[in-house]
């Protein structure tokens, strides 16, 4: 972790930048109409719980730690191109099919964290949701990196349950809907899996 700490710091945080840069320029500015995604069986079970956006904003400590556990400069470039084209594919769907989640019919200034949320990230670029892309992108190469440095079991067992915290958190938070985070499930587990299998062959 503390080898290339400048770059680390600096590459993440530009990163994410640029991420929410492009990102809410086409959360305010759709280019076709919106699709409203469907509410399903998993979204009745899994009632509002504002508990658990305290679990749903970690997601921007939990990305940020596979790149501090690399170790060369090449390891944290190819990283960052997956990541990226990660994130990119997403943009992408965003802008050809923009959608956004049904209205939760929520009182939300019972509940000014959900709130301000909800006014910062608006309920459009819903599917795929990048949300757990990213952090089953991040969860896959964590498990990757854990099991190549030896780390015990119990670490291993804990990076699974915050990955999964994460995934149930957009779903108690109201922030997608089950399709959003089927397909969000999709392009992470395959985003990671091309790029672990590419770095596994060089």
């Amino acid at each position: 972790m503390s080898r290339h700490m400048a770059l680390k710091g600096i590459g993440t945080t530009l990163f994410i930048g640029l991420f929410f840069g492009a990102y809410f320029y086409l959360l305010k500015h759709p280019a076709y109409p919106t699709t409203v995604m469907p509410f399903t069986l998993p979204d009745r079970l899994i009632g509002f719980q504002p508990q658990a956006l305290p679990v749903y904003l970690s997601l921007w400590v939990y990305v940020s730690l596979p790149p501090a556990l690399l170790a060369t400069r090449r390891e944290l470039y190819g990283y960052g191109l997956a990541i990226a084209a990660t994130c990119l594919a997403g943009l992408i769907i965003f802008y050809f099919w923009p959608t956004a989640v049904p209205a939760a019919h929520i009182d939300w200034s019972r509940y000014p964290d959900v709130d301000f949320l909800k006014n910062l990230d608006a309920a459009g670029n819903a599917c795929p949701s990048l949300h757990v892309a990213t952090a089953v992108f991040s969860g896959i190469w964590l498990q990757h990196l854990l099991r190549r440095y030896g780390a015990p079991q119990w670490i291993r067992i804990g990076n699974g349950a915050w990955c999964i915290g994460i995934i149930y958190s957009t779903l108690a938070t109201r922030q997608h809907v089950a399709v959003d985070v089927l397909a969000g499930l999709v392009l992470g587990v395959l985003a990671a899996w091309l790029s672990l299998r590419y770095r596994t062959r060089q």
